[in-house]
């Protein structure tokens, strides 16, 4: 494995990186002949034989899945899919294993699994069963890194910028910002072009689309004043 320091490199490539599949078993010799189906369709391989030694770890920037065991010494597999799903939600898991149970399935399902294989494993179900985790941890990552290039691009804004900016997404005029923020509509113009820029938002819609994906408080709650709200129908 590549080593690579998060806070350095993100996840601004992990598109780009070949896509890792981690397998967690007890048993030496399903591990071998995973990583080497693994390898030969073109994905990397990391094996591991316990659920800590997982855990341990660092995180890749990169599509990945895991192949999990249901029954290992120490932590079990539907114990590991927890701390997975809380600490690493865009790694899709697959459970395989040889003593598969109607209630042990259905836990697993209902925490997210995407599969759940029994041994002995049908090569071609299991390899695309893979691809199709790969893909979902793909689409997780790009969404990630989109949120995390417009939280970079809010980041930049100046307080006042902000202050434009949520009043300008729920239809405010320039006139009436600059009215409710007590500065001149020349100003308002000023910052609204700076933020745009900033924001790389081609147009108003643009705009209001990446305030609502931000979160950014909207209407009163923005702080438009009664007067302003009331021209645009948010009281009455």
């Amino acid at each position: 494995m590549t080593s690579r320091d998060p806070s350095k490199t993100g996840l601004l490539t992990a598109a780009n990186e070949v896509p890792v599949v981690f397998v967690v078993d007890d048993d030496v010799s399903v591990r071998e002949s995973l990583e080497l189906l693994i390898a030969s369709a073109g994905w990397k391989a990391q094996t591991f034989e316990s659920a800590q030694s997982f855990l341990d770890c660092p995180r890749v920037h990169a599509a990945s899945c895991l192949l999990l065991d249901v029954s290992m010494p120490g932590l079990n597999g539907l114990e590991l899919q927890k701390r997975v799903a809380s600490e690493r939600s865009d790694m899709p898991i697959i459970f395989i294993t040889g003593h598969g149970d109607v209630p042990t399935t259905v836990q697993a399902m209902k925490a997210g699994a995407v599969e759940f294989l029994t041994k002995p494993l049908r090569t071609d179900v299991l390899i695309c069963a893979i691809a199709c985790a790969l893909e979902r941890s793909r689409i997780a990552l790009e969404h990630e890194e989109q949120m995390q290039a417009l939280r970079d691009r809010y980041a930049s804004l100046s307080k006042r910028e902000r202050e434009v900016m949520a009043l300008v997404v729920v239809g405010l005029l320039n006139k009436q910002v600059g009215s409710e923020l007590g500065i001149s509509e020349i100003t308002v113009k000023a910052h609204r072009g700076k933020l745009m820029q900033k924001m790389n938002a081609a147009s108003l819609p643009d705009l209001v689309i990446m305030s609502a994906r931000l979160g950014i408080p909207s209407g009163s709650g923005a702080g438009i004043g009664r007067r302003s709200a009331a021209k645009l129908g948010m009281v009455r």
